[in-house]
């Protein structure tokens, strides 16, 4: 692209039927297209992006409710809109189905049956779930496998077939990627001591350097690929339960021989977009084929247009629309429906015969079944009180009942006779019963037809029946005082082999510890018919629910729902609500470690998804924020933040790389020095910053106190404490706040490239600052941006925060794992040329001393603001002589005695 002395290659798109059409020659070039994205300066979440464009309609297209347009009834509320500039490469555009392939077809080249060489370059959601294919000759279903490079649920996986029909495999977790990446697998299937060896890389491109990923992977047995007739494809179709990639492809290799013989090559980053073949540098030839394609398009926004307001000057010739189009985070935002419990959301999905949630308001008189065909569960009154116990932290509020009292439903028959089920309810009461008292009772048919499940303190029984009403089941036993302690669960199942059934019953402690008793008895399982319970006049304070009748003997639609999937970290929260809310919610993440290192939550309660989504933000204090290339949602996790490498770097002497106005803010706005967290339904922790220049003392000891205080979803009361710490830490890092830093990229077009692989959260340094600022290398962190597309100028304006309160603690490194002082300070004043100081410990321990580690120097201390790298430093006491290189950063000054002494780069620790 030559730039500025051609217009921008500015595409806008919108969705009509389905199809992508291209209204660029419509978009008014006199109106520029500004788009907003992430979190505005005052702002403390990400707002919902905008996108601003004007389109020509004097032909009256634009009017949705114009029957003459021909865009009639396919556009209008929540039209799909995308707006584009070309990349200078291009890639294969990839939309995760199997409705479109790069393939090539097999060859004798192509079939490798010794060792092999996979190599990768994509654009991905590395760590998202399910499993997408990469490359490979791989077809399942006629047993035509050969090898398959994939991806699923943060693993890199290298399968092969040594028959076509077996699979082996080797993985390992992803480490931490950048967005674009490489991966690399090798086999060696003859490794020399009697086995195979696989190993698996990753590299930032296809050029290297490569890294091993964990370690390799060795096995006993010499193993072989097959050479079957399946194509060589991007993205196989045909691998069952695998997926294609969703993403870019941007070039690829399979080598004969590990770094051997290059038998294909397909590299698309030179091809013209919406080209549909091409030969390969190896001699393969390929096709583009449905809905994949190569593009060099780099979206810069993809939304919905909520209004079409038609506006035309006083003489009528000039007609257009102003669109103002939004983000999905918009439309998310304006649901006001919860999402249900979590057991009301996942017993359904387990297909049951029969469900009683059981969540009613107060008032209602039936509990109704979200279960197609059945009928609502009949209840006595009085003695049913709905809507009175919101304490199952899996359940909306449940009804109290009265000793006594009766329920009565009807379990449709299952499609084919049974040979196993399960019945399940959860319960608790105030008190174990003095007496034997009935808590379940269901009819069947088969040889028992009637079970009863009754106990007491210290006791239980469970009785079967037949049809001639005589004990088939009559079985005692000691139960401890937990039954009766808190929320529990009945899950009883049969099963049936040959003339024999099974039966179980366990009481599940939810969230605690499971016990129970089962045998046998000769004869049919039948099927469940009917609940029909008439609970013990002496039981009291009886709360139940989510009654269920499942075709199967499983546990699985109640653990982990019953209560909320507490203790899961926000990252699985979130993979989760994803994976459940799929029709709603295309949702990806950025993190290195599958979530183990994401905050651990409380129960997940009745919300609006966007607020159970938040609320996951929150507790793990990542960022939430819509794609670019798609209507979707990606979480940028906290420990994502951390180190980062510097993905945009500025210098400000450079021409056009940092225009007008760079200026600092030196305000109180995100100064937080008095921190207190409270776990919902939990207790507290408060961090209070006591010292330093952002500390609660008065000024000019500190600033005085800036209080906060939030309440989180958390899973144990040890995570307050630790929680408001890392709080006061961000809070309280003394840099100045550069709120807008622009870029011009028509007065810097060599910048078009990085500026376009950006995105929030990302590191931005500005090298070489006026000599009016501090003389350190501006780093900041992008939390939003605007962006302004006009004919010939191309500007973005980033709101940012400093980077510094995300720079961690690395155990083990030269820069980042060195502890700071608890406090030191010149013993005595220095000349700006003096390489010799006296500095005084004032807190804590003395510092170390080249003698007793000499590996440990250098390193870099701040003084008064000069930067010095200290080469030595003798002394066992204090004071302690330092030896010094004054000036690193430029300053050169004397320096006070009393002046404080800081490790330039502390290590902090990490939440």
């Amino acid at each position: 692209m030559v730039f500025p002395s051609t217009p921008l290659d500015v595409r806008t798109e919108i969705q009509v039927g389905g199809t992508w059409v291209d209204v660029t020659a419509d978009t008014y070039t006199r109106d520029p297209i500004t788009i907003s994205r992430g979190t505005a300066d005052e702002a403390s979440s990400t707002e919902p992006s905008t996108c601003s464009l004007t389109l020509n309609n004097r032909s009256g297209r634009y009017s949705p409710r114009n029957p003459m347009s021909p865009y009639f009834g396919l556009i209008g509320r929540n039209t799909p809109v995308r707006v584009s500039v070309p990349g200078s490469e291009s890639y294969l555009a990839l939309d995760g189905t199997t409705s479109g392939v790069a393939t090539t077809p097999d060859v004798a080249a192509l079939d490798i049956v010794g060792d092999i060489d996979i190599r990768v370059e994509a654009t991905a959601d590395w760590y998202a779930a399910g499993s997408q294919a990469l490359t490979g000759k791989w077809i399942t279903a006629t047993s035509q496998k050969s090898y398959l490079l994939r991806i699923a649920d943060s693993t890199v996986i290298l399968n092969w077939s040594a028959d076509g029909a077996t699979t082996l495999f080797a993985s390992q977790p992803l480490p931490a990627l950048p967005r674009r990446a490489a991966l690399r697998a090798t086999l060696d299937v003859n490794n020399g001591a009697g086995g195979f060896t696989a190993t698996l890389y990753w590299a930032e491109s296809l050029a290297g350097p490569w890294t091993v990923i964990g370690a390799p992977f060795s096995a006993a047995g010499v193993t072989s690929v097959y050479a079957g007739t399946a194509a060589l494809e991007l993205a196989p179709l045909a691998a069952t339960s695998v997926t294609p990639l969703r993403g870019r492809i941007h070039r690829a290799e399979v080598r004969n021989g590990i770094g051997g013989t290059v038998v294909a090559s397909p590299d698309f980053r030179a091809k013209a977009p919406g080209m549909a073949g091409f030969t390969d540098s190896a001699g393969r030839v390929w096709s583009v084929t449905g809905t994949a394609g190569v593009s060099n398009r780099q979206y810069r926004f993809v939304g919905e247009i909520s209004a079409w307001p038609p506006r035309w000057d006083v003489s009528g010739k000039d007609v257009w629309t102003p669109i103002e189009a939004a983000g999905i985070l918009r439309r998310m935002g304006q649901g006001k429906k919860a999402l249900g419990s979590t057991l009301r959301r996942r017993i359904p999905s387990f297909a049951p015969l029969a469900y009683w949630p059981c969540e009613e308001d107060d008032g209602a008189t039936l509990a109704y079944s979200p279960i197609a065909g059945v009928t609502p569960l009949r209840v006595s009154q009085p003695g049913w009180r709905f809507g009175q116990d919101d304490t199952l932290a899996g359940s909306a509020a449940l009804p109290t009942v009265d000793g006594g009292a009766t329920m009565d439903g009807s379990v449709p028959a299952p499609a084919v006779t049974p040979t196993e089920w399960s019945v399940h309810m959860v319960y608790s009461v105030d008190a174990a019963p003095a007496s034997m008292s009935e808590f379940l009772s269901w009819r069947a048919t088969g040889t028992v037809q009637r079970w009863q499940i009754q106990q007491m303190a210290g006791s239980a029984h469970i009785y079967g029946y037949n049809s001639a009403d005589d004990l088939v089941v009559d079985q005692g036993v000691t139960i401890g005082p937990d039954v009766f302690e808190g929320w529990q669960r009945f899950h009883f199942y049969v099963t049936q082999s040959g003339g024999t059934v099974t039966w179980r019953l366990d009481w599940n402690n939810i969230g605690g510890p499971a016990g129970g008793i089962g045998s046998t008895y000769s004869g049919t399982v039948g099927r469940v018919t009917q609940i029909s319970t008439r609970f013990g006049s002496t039981v009291t304070g009886l709360r139940v629910g989510h009654i269920a009748v499942i075709p199967v003997a499983t546990t699985a639609a109640y653990v982990q729902a019953d209560h909320g999937f507490s203790g899961e970290t926000a990252l699985n929260r979130m993979s989760r609500l994803a994976s459940e809310e799929a029709a709603q919610l295309d949702l990806s993440w950025l993190d290195g470690d599958t979530g183990l290192g994401s905050e651990r939550m409380g129960p997940q309660r009745p919300n609006t998804l966007i607020d159970l989504l938040g609320e996951a933000e929150e507790t793990d204090g990542g960022i939430l924020y819509e794609r670019l290339d798609r209507a979707a949602l990606v979480y940028r996790d906290r420990a994502s933040l951390y180190n980062q490498r510097v993905a945009l770097a500025l210098n400000y002497n450079a021409k056009g790389e940092v225009p007008p106005p760079l200026e600092p803010t030196e305000d109180d706005q995100k100064i937080r020095n008095d921190v207190t967290v409270s776990r919902s339904g939990g207790s507290s922790g408060r961090v209070v910053q006591d010292t330093g220049p952002l500390s609660v003392n008065p000024p000019p000891a500190g600033v005085g106190p800036y209080d906060e205080a939030v309440t989180l979803s958390l899973y144990d009361d040890t995570q307050p404490q630790q929680i408001a710490g890392w709080r006061v830490h961000l809070g309280t890092v003394d840099e100045a706040r550069y709120p807008t830093i622009a870029v011009w990229l028509h007065a810097a077009p060599h910048l078009v490239d990085t500026v376009l692989a950006l995105d929030i959260g990302d590191r931005l340094q500005i090298s070489n600052p006026p000599a009016w600022l501090p003389p350190a290398t501006i780093d900041q962190h992008i939390r939003g941006y605007t962006e302004v597309l006009d004919q010939f100028e191309w500007s973005l304006i980033f709101n940012c925060a400093p980077a510094a309160p995300w720079r961690v603690g690395v155990v083990g490194d030269a820069v980042l794992g060195r502890a700071d002082t608890d406090g030191s300070s010149l013993a005595s004043a220095a000349t700006s040329t003096a390489t010799t100081l006296s500095v005084a410990t004032t807190s804590g321990p003395v510092w170390v001393t080249t003698a007793a580690a000499p590996a440990d120097f250098p390193f870099a201390v701040t003084i008064g603001g000069e930067q010095m790298t200290v080469t030595a430093i003798s002394g066992a006491s204090s004071p302690q002589t330092f030896t010094v290189t004054r000036s690193v950063n430029g300053i050169v000054k004397s320096q006070t005695s009393g002046t404080d002494v800081r490790l330039t780069v502390p290590s902090i620790v990490a939440l």
